[in-house]
Formats: C-alpha cells, sequence, structure tokens
C-alpha cells in the first residue's frame, strides 16, 4: 500500500505560484507513476500533469485551460516525493488538487491510478 499526503495548497492571487507536495509513505515512490489531477466545484476530475517512475518523461493536459508552460510537474525520488510547480495561477485554476500513483499506468485517465491521496485546496482570486 502507498499512502499519499499533498500539502502546498492555499489561497493566491491570480499571477501568483505555489508548489503543491505530494509525500508518499508504505512504500518508496521510486517504481511508481505519478500524476496530479484537479476537481473543481461542479466539475469533474480533470488531468493535469503526470510523471513516469525515471523522471525522464512528463505529460501535461492539452485542454483549452491549459497548464502547459505554466505548471512543471517534478520528483524527487529520494525525498519520496512529488512536486507541482504552479506558476502564473488563474482563477480557474482554483481545484482541490489531488496526487496519484500507479505502477503500471502514467496517463490522463484517472481511473486506471490505484492510490490517490486526499487533497489540497488550491483557490486563485482575481
Amino acid at each position: 500500500q502507498v499512502q499519499l499526503v499533498e500539502s502546498g495548497g492555499g489561497l493566491v492571487q491570480a499571477g501568483d505560484s505555489l508548489r503543491l507536495s505530494c509525500a508518499a509513505s508504505g512504500r518508496t515512490l521510486n517504481r511508481y507513476h505519478m500524476g496530479w489531477f484537479r476537481q473543481a466545484p461542479g466539475k469533474e476530475r480533470e488531468f493535469v500533469a503526470s510523471v513516469r517512475w525515471s523522471g525522464g518523461n512528463t505529460y501535461y493536459a492539452d485542454s483549452a485551460a491549459s497548464v502547459k508552460g505554466r505548471f512543471t510537474i517534478v520528483r524527487d525520488n529520494a525525498k519520496n516525493t512529488v512536486y507541482l510547480q504552479m506558476n502564473s495561477l488563474k482563477p480557474e485554476d482554483t481545484a482541490v488538487y489531488y496526487c496519484a500513483a500507479d505502477l503500471f499506468y502514467s496517463g490522463s485517465q484517472s481511473d486506471e491510478y490505484d492510490y490517490w491521496g486526499q487533497g489540497t485546496q488550491v483557490t486563485v482570486s482575481s
């Protein structure tokens, strides 16, 4: 079993930056693919970014409210932690952000991930 705990959320203004952390316990993360998802009120959970276990391949959402160029997913296997650096935040980035882990899957489908954290709230004011 892998336990994931997110932290780093908060209330910020548009244009600000935040760095979310996802710390793992129970097992080391170095063989798990990791993903970040978010869910805004009244909306479905959506993919944000993912990184393969080696850290060499990263993927980002292609949606209209794209995070490409603004968000960066990074993992530190030595610290058993995955980060989501979020720059130039917009009000539409407001959501609960979740990290997820899976041994075999590193894509955008949330149902494919086996392990989830409890989420951390990010609120961006205009």
